[in-house]
């Protein structure tokens, strides 16, 4: 059983925690604790545990407390002697002895892991109701601040001052007149290349002690100055290799496919292959961890050392230069001043030796081309860095949701389950986020994983909840945001205000046209080129919200006009009833491209809009796109944007715009195969449009609630309504829609030939319309007529006609149907394999986009064959 008292007080017994929660035993057992290896009275015991009342309780009392607390622990524990308590415990289950041994042994960092906090921070938190705790407070502070003093001195000298640098400068601020941690600190400094900053760090100090104590510094940190002033070469430290990485990533997961490719593999004769390696990506998304962990893995192949420089920190090349000089053992004196020289210099001291160069953070090309060498060299970046020619390249992105998970447990070490899941998800894999949240759980063991997953939950605040200690979010995308021209940051501003999850070049353009400079800072991740041939663009929902917390006014209004333009174009040439309007095939097929290419965005800047309050251009967008959601069967968008459509609609009273997205609804529910749903919103959406007095609205919504009679075998009634579409049409498209739906009317009720005359006229409109993909739909309706006519040859030169349209069209949905036309006709005609084939694409085609009732009908096919 293991007792820890530094800290708040704990006992573990295994995996289990046997920690006292009633009051009384955790001021019983932290009395032991204070007094080990010490028999306490009855008496004693009841006077510490009753100090104000001055002992007036009973025996009987204290008694039965230890009777609780042996019941809690295990008998054995508390042991009774001559009439006391002893608390029997060996040297090695309390973490107090252990500090102490560890310490004593020179075992410094193992006996600082051991350390939590002040003595019982939980149950005597002032240190003032025991004198024993605060003495041992007293001793174990002493103890801490010696072992740290002493292990940092350990790694100064094994050459580890640039890992140490961020420790002791906290130091130096918690305790500024201990004058070690300050001599430490300027050593550092010092052999780090940063010999202005140590002298200044000493100057600090003596007015410290000048102002406020009239003294001078201690004579040791008073030669170290001078040594220092007059650059002493014997300051640095010749510890063999120099290996000069940071610690190692504790906990490092993941990038398993990225972590042999940091680092080249060793040539035939067992060299390391000399070259650059880029490692890039996003603010945050672990490139120096990635690098440093690399690095550290392939220690062993570099035998003459591993030079490694922050560039964000000595920006100079000329800085770093004179550091790696130095470390390669080159003389302060003979270290020359122009970066040329160093640079060549450099290139001399590692010719031949089997080094290992690793540049964190660089900024641009120009901070990294003179550091380069023959030795491998792998370079960290927001950029790319394009100009490095021969260099390969590693981008590195956000972690899938297992390795989140995983990094998650190990840096908070909570178990995994479904709350540390929803936490990974609001840190949207990125590993700074991941680490600093995990850090925070880590750092607060009282503290649910649900509950910092309430924290994280308000978007406004989740910024501000994703810091632990002087670590933040907000600050990653700072570095880059402040260093970015104008048009950058209006641009990041202006993504901000969308929610969409990625977007296309044009956007970017519009909105200040800075993606590239975006890209390099880190806040902005190029996403690929899309269908329509557009560079696309991805932002992460972190860097949004950091992006909103400057937001850049107008944004919605501005690109959602230029979108409606966009989308009408592109809506127009599948929808259009102008024959002096016509486009061809190519203009079509590039207009369905580009909105397949958008088609997430679009539908994420309807719920923007809707969002802000814009509702006319909400619902007209949400109305635009209905073609194009319907023809694709993007069934589960359309429904999103159709709600949010009609909400805007209705709170704008615009009894226009909800009669139109009525009638999208009720579209949407025929496709679904929702009869009732439909025949529910065109009614409604026909009650509309007759009080609006709109005819032409009228007559499409009658032709919809057609095909809803015909769907619900309702024949007479569908035709009727049909017959009355055609009367009332004044334009070819309404006439030619409306002879469709009437020709499978009759072909449902037997009357094939009326049924075929209907079909052709349609065919004939929609082709002199210029409108291919309704007359491919009324060509697949022919097909089947004229199969059910027993005109097989009829019915293949329509089917075939049909497919040739979807192919130029690139309509893979048109051409599975026509496909499935296809194969009935091979069935008919005997031809049973080839017919097999057509309906096993056809098949493929429905399962990928959706359709269950395609599916179902070429399964249903398939059966027969």
């Amino acid at each position: 059983m293991d007792f820890r008292i530094m800290g708040p007080l704990d006992v573990r017994d295994g995996d289990r925690d046997r920690t006292p929660t009633t009051p009384k035993h955790r001021d019983l057992l932290a009395m032991f604790l204070l007094n080990a290896g010490r028999p306490l009275t009855v008496e004693r015991l009841r006077r510490l545990l009753w100090p104000r009342e001055g002992g007036d309780r009973s025996d009987s009392l204290v008694r039965g407390y230890v009777g609780q607390l042996r019941q809690l622990l295990g008998k054995d524990v508390i042991t009774t002697v001559s009439g006391a308590y002893l608390l029997a415990i060996g040297d090695d289950q309390l973490d107090v002895d252990r500090f102490r041994l560890l310490v004593d042994r020179g075992a410094y960092e193992e006996a600082l892991s051991l350390w939590r906090g002040p003595v019982l921070e939980d149950v005597d938190p002032d240190g003032e109701r025991w004198v024993e705790t605060r003495r041992l407070r007293e001793e174990l502070e002493e103890l801490r601040l010696l072992a740290l003093e002493r292990r940092v001195q350990a790694g100064l000298e094994a050459g580890r001052h640039r890992e140490l640098l961020a420790e002791l400068k906290r130091l130096t601020k918690q305790h500024p007149l201990w004058q070690r941690f300050r001599g430490q600190y300027m050593l550092a400094l010092y052999r780090s290349g940063r010999r202005v900053e140590a002298l200044a760090a000493y100057a600090v100090l003596r007015d410290q002690l000048d102002g406020g104590h009239a003294i001078e510094p201690d004579p040791e940190l008073q030669l170290l100055y001078h040594r220092m002033l007059h650059d002493d070469v014997s300051l640095h430290v010749s510890a063999g290799p120099p290996v000069l990485l940071p610690p190692d990533v504790q906990g490092f997961t993941g990038r398993a496919d990225l972590l042999d490719r940091v680092i080249a593999d060793r040539a035939a004769d067992g060299q390391a292959i000399g070259g650059q390696v880029v490692v890039h990506g996003q603010a945050g998304a672990g490139k120096s961890a990635l690098a440093v962990h690399a690095a550290w893995r392939a220690r062993e192949r570099f035998p003459d050392g591993i030079l490694y420089a922050d560039l964000r920190e000595t920006t100079a090349p000329a800085a770093v230069l004179e550091d790696f000089l130095r470390w390669l053992g080159c003389p302060a004196q003979a270290v020359p001043a122009g970066l040329e020289q160093r640079g060549r210099l450099f290139r001399t001291y590692t010719a031949g030796r089997n080094l290992l160069v690793v540049l964190d953070n660089a900024a641009d090309e120009a901070q990294v081309r003179p550091l380069l060498t023959s030795c491998p060299t792998v370079v960290t970046s927001r950029s790319s860095l394009g100009g490095l020619t021969g260099a390969s390249r590693l981008s590195v992105g956000v972690l899938d949701a297992e390795e989140s998970l995983d990094l998650l447990v190990a840096s908070s070490g909570r178990p995994a389950d479904d709350a540390l899941r929803r936490l990974a998800r609001f840190c949207g894999g990125l590993p700074i986020a991941l680490r600093i949240a995990g850090s925070r759980l880590a750092a607060r063991p009282n503290w649910t994983v649900d509950y910092l997953v309430g924290l994280l939950e308000d978007e406004h605040k989740r910024l501000d909840g994703l810091h632990a200690g002087d670590q933040t979010v907000r600050s990653v995308f700072a570095i880059g945001y402040d260093g970015l021209p104008e048009p950058a940051k209006l641009t990041l501003r202006g993504l901000g205000a969308l929610s969409a999850p990625d977007f296309g070049d044009w956007l970017a353009e519009q909105l200040g046209g800075g993606a590239e400079a975006l890209v390099d800072a880190g806040l902005l991740e190029t996403h690929g080129v899309d269908v329509a041939g557009q560079v696309r663009y991805r932002l992460h929902d972190l860097t949004r919200l950091f992006a909103r917390e400057q937001p850049l006014p107008g944004v919605p209004e501005k690109v959602s006009a230029i979108v409606l333009a966009r989308v009408r174009a592109s809506r127009f040439s599948l929808v259009s009833g102008d024959p002096a309007t016509t486009v061809a095939t190519r203009d079509i097929r590039e207009s369905v491209e580009w909105l397949e290419a958008e088609r997430p965005f679009l539908v994420s800047l309807v719920a923007d809009l809707h969002e802000a309050g814009l509702d006319e251009p909400c619902w007209r967008l949400a109305h635009l796109l209905a073609p194009f959601l319907e023809r694709h069967r993007y069934l589960d968008d359309w429904r999103a944007v159709s709600a949010r459509a009609l909400e805007s609609a209705r709170r704008a009273a615009d009894d226009h715009g909800e009669a139109l997205i009525l009638l999208d609804q009720g579209d949407l529910h025929l496709a679904e195969r929702a009869w009732d749903l439909a025949h529910e919103r065109l009614r409604l959406a026909l009650g509309m449009f007759l009080r609006q007095g709109r005819t032409r609205e009228v007559n499409q919504v009658r032709r919809r609630l057609g095909r809803v009679h015909l769907e619900g075998g309702r024949l007479e009634d569908a035709e009727r309504a049909l017959l009355a579409c055609l009367a009332a049409a004044d334009n070819q498209r309404d006439a030619a829609d409306a002879e469709r739906v009437l020709g499978a009317v009759l072909r449902r009720a037997g009357r094939l030939d009326e049924a075929a005359a209907r079909l052709l006229d349609a065919v004939q409109h929609l082709t002199e319309l210029g409108d291919r993909h309704r007359q491919a739909d009324a060509l697949l309706d022919l097909a089947a007529v004229r199969l059910a006519q027993g005109a097989r040859p009829e019915a293949r030169a329509a089917a075939e006609r049909a497919r040739g349209i979807a192919v130029r069209l690139g309509d893979r949905l048109l051409d599975a149907h026509a496909l499935l036309a296809l194969a009935r006709v091979g069935r008919a005609e005997g031809a049973a394999g080839r017919s097999r084939e057509l309906a096993r694409a056809a098949l493929e085609v429905f399962e990928q986009t959706g359709d269950g009732q395609g599916a179902a009908n070429a399964r249903s096919l398939l059966a027969l064959l």
